[in-house]
């Protein structure tokens, strides 16, 4: 079945944290991969990636994209409401102590979303890439354009000539949250910048060389540290066997 609305370069972008209850991600991560990947998508939701917190044991991080707010609202309706939700949701919820850790975001610019050629999704039951994946969280004041000009015009250039390119660089989506029934969090102004990485050696390496760079060390890092209102949060992430972002 194809999707309701076709998602190509996703507008709209869910960066969901999920802690669980002991011992149990393994679980949630197969009954995902089995059940709602496909589903999810024939309701036009892009399941862009999954992943094990690599500091944390009990959280799962994912993320899914739509084409527009609208196009949301439909696609949530359509998955949550239908019959695999409805057949599979309760088991899905028994592995959560919580789920509403939720970020609504956008692209930073017209350039830094996901790509359209994303690589083809692994099978059911594919192993764990070895790839490493970094998800950097910046925390602004509310309507923090410097800050957020700062990683756009600054940061990301200086990435891509140090090391490889963000897959993408994202900032809070504005818009009213049009599906309620999850909740998304409030009142907040961030950037995220997503990288991958052969392994964590490399990121270090690529780390290391952006904070030793004339221009980073003494322009980009410190206007970013004036204008943000806390130290920022790095996710380090194990994709799944059948994430798309590796």
């Amino acid at each position: 079945m194809p999707p309701t609305d076709a998602v190509g370069h996703p507008a709209v972008i869910e960066l969901r944290q999920y802690t669980l209850r002991p011992g149990r991600r393994d679980e949630l991560i197969e009954l995902f991969d089995e059940e709602f990947v496909e589903t999810q998508e024939e309701a036009g939701i892009r399941v862009l990636g999954q992943f094990r917190d690599l500091d944390d044991p009990d959280r799962f991080v994912w993320l899914r994209g739509f084409r527009d707010m609208a196009a949301r609202h439909r696609a949530l309706t359509a998955f949550y409401d239908g019959p695999v939700w409805a057949e599979h949701g309760p088991q899905a919820n028994a592995t959560m102590m919580d789920s509403d850790d939720v970020l609504l975001l956008r692209p930073l610019s017209d350039e830094t979303g996901f790509s359209d050629s994303l690589p083809e999704r692994p099978r059911i039951g594919a192993p764990a890439p070895e790839r490493f994946v970094c998800a950097t969280v910046w925390s602004f004041p509310l309507g923090g354009h410097d800050g957020i000009a700062v990683i756009r015009d600054g940061l990301l250039p200086l990435l891509g000539t140090t090391g490889p390119a963000p897959l993408a660089a994202l900032t809070t989506e504005t818009a009213p949250n049009t599906f309620p029934r999850l909740p998304v969090r409030a009142g907040e102004c961030v950037a995220v910048v997503l990288t991958s990485y052969p392994d964590e050696n490399a990121y270090r390496q690529h780390l290391a060389g952006v904070q030793a760079h004339p221009r980073a060390r003494d322009e980009i890092l410190p206007a970013i540290e004036r204008e943000q209102t806390a130290s920022p949060r790095t996710l380090r992430l194990a994709p799944t066997g059948r994430s798309v972002i590796s």
